[in-house]
């Protein structure tokens, strides 16, 4: 392998990783705010108040996303494993 092809596979692997995580690590910031938004309107300053919301709004983001990652990591293999038969 040359290096542009290590650096090419690197990029597609830093870009994969970003396409898993993003949904997940958007409903968590979104869920967030919202939270965030509503604890300085009520002026509810519990800090627990964050954590159950957030971890059931994660685990149904990651029910409903779950396909999309799977098929992103799988191109992904599949793409790995074309170029090292190439090889």
């Amino acid at each position: 392998m040359t290096g542009g092809e290590i650096l090419d596979l690197g990029r597609d692997a830093l870009w994969a990783t970003v396409l898993i995580s993003a949904p997940v690590m958007i409903t968590g910031m979104v869920v967030g705010l919202v939270i965030a938004f509503f604890q300085a309107l009520t002026q509810v300053q519990e800090m627990t108040l964050v954590f159950v919301p957030k971890i059931i709004a994660i685990f149904i983001a990651m029910v409903i996303f779950l396909p999309l990652m799977g098929a992103i990591l799988g191109g992904f293999a599949q793409d790995i494993f074309t170029r090292i038969a190439s090889y």
